[in-house]
């Protein structure tokens, strides 16, 4: 039984026997996590005393410019899981390709895969505002002692054995499920750890607040525009509020605790949407449905969505059960 201001460590022992697999496996995943969402931690809560903010001068694999932290927590938390000695793959939102990895005797003999956003919202971070890291976690489905292949990490969404998001705000807290609910552990930086202070996080059933950048209502699809102004109409408990940081994780996150609907639907501009499949909407589905939350593409469940490319965008809609189905069915009066 989950009690606060238990410990992330202690956490995980307690409740080792709800992971099918490994129970050890799990603890060192996690405990690399943590690790290096702390230096990460520490970096953010420098910028603006020291040079790591604004852009590295180069451009990832999305075309984005990357900015200095973005480099840093990338190379911070593939580091640390390569150390550790418990994944045999990495795929990374600032990487063309996934990273094959060696164990500790020279083999492919490891057996999870990471997919990870090292840093997401990171353009905000000149400007003082929360950002955060998404990571995903799969068994592989090819043979163990092979090198990784592309397949390991092409696998839906419903395949994920663990998956979570660190948010960098005025508390640093680390969310995570392995399907048996979700708990959020926020760190004492005095003593570097982390303990549980929203145990069985849920998804109120309905919400009043709607996140979507409304700068771009002209490019939305109709049934996006129809939501939208459903929203904004003067009935019932509406007109709903509209709160949108531009950092998928602060934007989840408050909308978790306090009741709302994410939106990051295609647009004429970005015809598939923004937001990547395995790196940020696979994880934040997985989080939002062990939430008695939902997430969809506006039609089709995303976690049932089969990825064909590693760095794919879809559309992407999530949060509370009721405002998800409400929006579900403007899109469905529009083709697809």
């Amino acid at each position: 039984m989950a009690t606060k201001n238990q410990s992330l460590g202690e956490f995980i022992i307690e409740n080792q026997a709800e992971f099918q697999y490994s129970s050890g496996e799990l603890s060192r995943l996690i405990n690399s996590i943590r690790l290096a969402a702390k230096m990460v931690n520490h970096e953010v809560n420098k910028a603006g005393l020291v040079d790591i903010t604004g852009s590295a001068g180069e451009v990832n694999t999305q075309g984005e410019d990357q900015q200095k932290l973005d480099v840093f927590a990338n190379n911070v938390f593939i580091h640390t899981l390569t150390n550790r000695q418990i994944v045999c793959g990495i795929a990374s939102e600032e990487n063309d390709d996934f990273i094959t990895i060696k164990g500790s005797r020279g083999d492919h003999g490891n057996k999870y895969v990471v997919l990870i956003d090292p840093l997401d919202g990171s353009s905000n971070i000149d400007v003082n505002v929360s950002v955060g890291t998404i990571f995903s976690i799969y068994r592989r489905v090819t043979p163990v002692g092979t090198p990784v292949q592309l397949e390991d990490f092409l696998q839906p969404g419903n395949m994920q054995v663990a998956a979570g998001y660190i948010v960098y705000g005025t508390s640093t807290m680390l969310v995570y499920t392995t399907g048996h609910g979700v708990n959020g552990f926020t760190l004492n930086p005095a003593l570097g750890t982390y303990y549980l202070s929203h145990p069985n996080m849920q998804f109120p059933k309905d919400g009043n607040i709607y996140s979507v950048n409304e700068g771009n209502y002209v490019h939305f699809p109709q049934g996006v525009k129809d939501y939208i102004k459903y929203c904004q109409a003067e009935e019932g408990d509406r007109p709903y509020t509209s709160r949108y940081i531009g950092s998928l994780v602060s934007d989840i996150h408050r909308n978790m605790i306090k009741g709302g609907i994410y939106l990051y639907p295609k647009s004429s501009r970005a015809r598939n949407g923004k937001l990547r499949l395995l790196y940020e909407c696979n994880p934040m589905a997985f989080i939002a449905e062990q939430a008695g939350g939902r997430a969809s593409d506006g039609h089709t469940r995303i976690m049932d969505l089969k990825p064909n490319a590693l760095h794919q965008r879809v559309p992407f809609f999530c949060g509370s059960e009721n405002m998800v189905k409400k929006a579900e069915e403007f899109m469905a009066k529009y083709p697809k």
